[in-house]
């Protein structure tokens, strides 16, 4: 599902009504019905109705919804907060229809003296059963100051339930940022498309459920729309579990081979491991160090395991926390063996529990350069690369990143705040830099691939923030480019699907309780459910506003 930004649903509008020629007041009078008909249904015992109506386009929405609602029995008081212009344009169209149909809209000046009319603003609101917020719509973008601030703190104050005319108004509908005083809805109602606020946190954790409206645009411009974010669902993964074939065997399936694991750190590589098997890889090997084959042998039966040489005394000093600070992990005998063992695979995965040693982070920069085949880079694999982006550019392969923020921080060259302060603008970076699938990690995980929009992942929940889950990931991202998914398909399979596992696995068990295991066993009931449903499952949601 494509999501715009205000620029662009403002070019869909205009494109509407020039190049089609619907007029302006049309497509308002679609979206003020379809506001009205979401009201009915998400407070289905509301009678009495407060609108607060802004000077704008956002405004005249709420004007006409006011009429609707009028028409259906609905007690309703209207406000109109003006700036220091007068209304214009489809606004003053409704506004005068307001007029002449006896319905009275008592307006809020800067001029005015404020305490008295904002007193009375408060009355209605707080008498009210809804709130229609319509002060500003998307094409907000910066704070709201003045009497407009003051009327959105009488909102906020007065306890009734919100429903926001496109987006609570305070937000910017391109930025998922916060910029200054703002609403936060039960209900928003937008039209044709989600926007990037109604979508990316914190914004998005302001807009409560989400509906989108139908503007009754043609298909001619709805599938032209521009957009450079998406909203992965269902309908978008579901081609991509395909069908096994009937005469279909292990070596149909793709091998995955694992480079994870150490001493100490072997259930990363058992976690990789597993998932590998589950998402479907046909074969699937581990090589890590010796001292950990004993622990990958015994936790992950179905994988095979290639043991890697360590120093010659690392065997009776394995566990070690003085061994793992002073000694590679992946020593030249260990480097060799594992060059051998990639003949005959068809995707690797690198990088969990390696560890950060100068020597070790060398091996893995050598054999990112030099391994023909599809790659996961994940934790310390990716630690690795601090700073040298660009040098993954230089791969024929497909290259997946699998970042974490702090690991997209050390890529990056900057801190975690400045990340997760643009989440959008790290993972472009990170991506137009390195050339490579980018998996940014966190809530609503973020996929960018070079040319295409960037995908936002609505599964997943908090319970998944333990130990293990990425490594999960990993393995199950390796075992689709195994099988010959294309890099980013994989990584929007793989991300979907892993979010759907985890919510599964808290449903039947809660999140508190949530381990990095019960995300593999999940694994089959996730797919079963994409590939029976173009919809969220039962009891499981589509969510804008989640993870």
């Amino acid at each position: 599902m494509k999501i715009l930004d205000a620029g662009q649903m403002a070019a869909l509008d205009r494109r509407a009504i020039e190049e089609i020629g619907i007029p302006g007041p049309v497509l308002m009078e679609n979206a003020a019905v379809g506001a009205v008909d979401a009201l009915g249904l998400h407070f289905p015992q509301a009678e009495t109705v407060a609108i607060v109506a802004g000077p704008g386009s956002n405004g005249g929405d709420g004007l006409a919804m006011a009429r609707h609602l009028d028409g259906r029995g609905y007690q309703c008081s209207i406000w109109l907060v003006l700036s220091d212009k007068s209304l214009r344009g489809d606004a003053a169209l409704q506004h005068a229809i307001l007029e002449r149909a006896g319905l009275l809209v008592e307006s809020l000046r800067p001029e005015d003296d404020l305490d008295p009319v904002l007193e009375r603003v408060a009355a209605s609101c707080r008498e009210a059963d809804v709130v229609v917020d319509a002060l500003f719509g998307t094409g907000l973008s910066r704070p709201v100051a003045g009497h407009f601030a003051a009327v959105l703190d009488v909102i906020a104050m007065s306890g009734t339930p919100v429903l926001a005319v496109d987006l609570p108004s305070g937000l910017d509908g391109s930025r998922a940022q916060i910029a200054g005083p703002h609403l936060a809805a039960e209900l928003t109602v937008t039209f044709a498309y989600p926007k990037i606020a109604h979508v990316l946190a914190p914004a998005s954790d302001h807009v409560g459920e989400l509906v989108v409206v139908d503007l009754g645009l043609p298909a001619c411009l709805v599938d032209t729309a521009e957009s450079d974010v998406e909203l992965i669902d269902v309908a978008t993964v579901a081609p991509w579990l395909e069908d096994r074939p009937l005469g279909g065997h292990k070596g149909t399936f793709g091998h995955a081979l694992l480079l994870a694991g150490g001493p100490g750190t072997g259930g990363a590589a058992v976690l990789a491991a597993r998932a590998a098997v589950r998402a479907g890889a046909g074969l699937v090997t581990v090589a890590t160090p010796a001292p950990a084959k004993d622990v990958v042998d015994l936790g992950s039966l179905e994988s095979m395991t290639l043991a890697l040489p360590m120093g010659s005394d690392a065997r009776e000093i394995a566990g070690s926390d003085e061994w793992m600070a002073d000694e590679p992990i992946l020593c030249e005998a260990a480097e060799r063996r594992f060059r051998a063992a990639l003949e005959g695979k068809n995707a690797v995965g690198m990088g969990p529990g390696l560890g950060r040693h100068a020597a070790t982070a060398a091996t893995i920069r050598r054999l990112t350069r030099e391994i023909d085949l599809p790659l996961v880079l994940d934790a310390d694999a990716l630690n690795a690369h601090a700073g040298q982006l660009e040098a993954l550019a230089e791969r024929a392969a497909p290259t997946v990143l699998t970042p974490h923020p702090g690991e997209m921080a050390r890529l990056l060259g900057c801190k975690t705040s400045d990340v997760q302060g643009d989440r959008l603008a790290a993972a472009r970076e990170a991506c137009a830099r390195s050339g490579a699938v980018v998996v940014l990690k966190g809530r609503q995980t973020l996929i960018a691939a070079p040319g295409v929009p960037v995908a936002v992942n609505p599964t997943g929940n908090p319970g998944m923030g333990t130990g293990g889950s990425g490594d999960v990931l990993t393995g199950w991202l390796t075992a689709l480019l195994a099988r010959g998914h294309a890099a980013r398909d994989a990584a929007c399979l793989a991300v979907y699907a892993h979010g759907l596992a985890g919510d599964l696995a808290a449903r039947d068990g809660g999140q508190e309780a949530l381990a990095a295991g019960d995300l593999v066993a999940a694994i089959g009931r996730a797919y079963g459910y994409i590939r029976t449903a173009f919809e969220a499952p039962a009891g499981l949601p589509e969510r804008t506003n989640g993870r």
